[in-house]
């Protein structure tokens, strides 16, 4: 198995667990290393590791070029080395929905880097399994999102957590093993992976303090503009139908 982002919180986790489950593991820890917009430099690497899958875990939030051009790039190298292509993508390339959304809703962003996740989900091959999935959490050290809600309970950001939007968080260790999981399956095109609690930003930031220790009730509710997305919440039946890991929700894992 080749890892992209194995330097990452979920390419970390997989890097970590991938051996336990029989995989030999190489990759790239990050861009210090190699950027996976190096065409070249990540077809070498990726052929001479001979791996049966890759996992495209790579990515930044503001940089549309490494989304997208990266995963064209991860993409290539892993048709040339004959790799089944496992990427990792994202909720928020939807906007909303009035019920769970299903691999089969036609996705519409309305932010820029759930743009450039879609764009980067065209670029894979239709050979390729496209897991969808949402907010991370309760890793080795505590996720972006986890720092977030403890500064913000301790004083130390001013930070508004939104209200109307609601997704599906997923403990990282959760969706490590899934992937792990499906890797070893033909399944292919979108999956969705996530938690089986839908619940607003606010809702898990106070989870979140109250399982570090801190006051929830410190935590600030509003609304999100127009730019952000709104109800994301996942069905992933799919998912679970093919899958011997539960996806818990966070309700579960924090104990909420």
């Amino acid at each position: 198995m080749f890892i992209t982002g194995l330097g990452g919180y979920l390419g970390g986790e997989l890097g970590r667990r991938a051996p336990l489950a029989g995989w030999e593991v190489e990759g790239v820890l990050g861009s210090a290393q190699l950027d996976v917009r190096d065409a070249d430099g990540i077809r070498a690497a990726v052929v001479t590791a001979r791996p049966d899958v890759v996992v495209h875990t790579a990515y930044r939030m503001d940089d549309a070029g490494v989304n997208v051009d990266g995963t064209r790039a991860v993409a290539a190298a892993a048709g040339a080395a004959g790799a089944r292509l496992v990427h990792l993508s994202t909720d928020v390339v939807f906007a909303d929905g009035e019920r769970p959304l299903s691999e089969d809703d036609p996705p519409g962003p309305v932010t820029g880097y759930g743009e450039s996740k879609l764009e980067a989900e065209r670029a894979c091959p239709p050979s390729a399994l496209i897991v969808r999935t949402s907010l991370l959490y309760g890793g080795e050290r505590p996720s972006p999102h986890e720092v977030a809600a403890i500064e913000a309970a301790d004083g130390a950001r001013d930070m508004t957590f939104f209200t109307d939007e609601v997704r599906c968080p997923i403990a990282v260790g959760d969706l490590a093993e899934a992937v792990l999981e499906l890797a070893a399956t033909d399944a292919v095109g979108p999956l969705h992976v996530a938690g089986t609690d839908a619940l607003d930003r606010l809702e898990f930031a106070r989870l979140v303090a109250a399982h570090h220790g801190r006051d929830p009730d410190a935590l600030r509710g509003g609304e999100g503009g127009p730019g952000r997305p709104k109800r994301l919440a996942l069905d992933c039946s799919r998912a679970r139908a093919l899958l011997r890991t539960r996806l818990r929700g966070v309700r579960e894992v924090l104990g909420g």
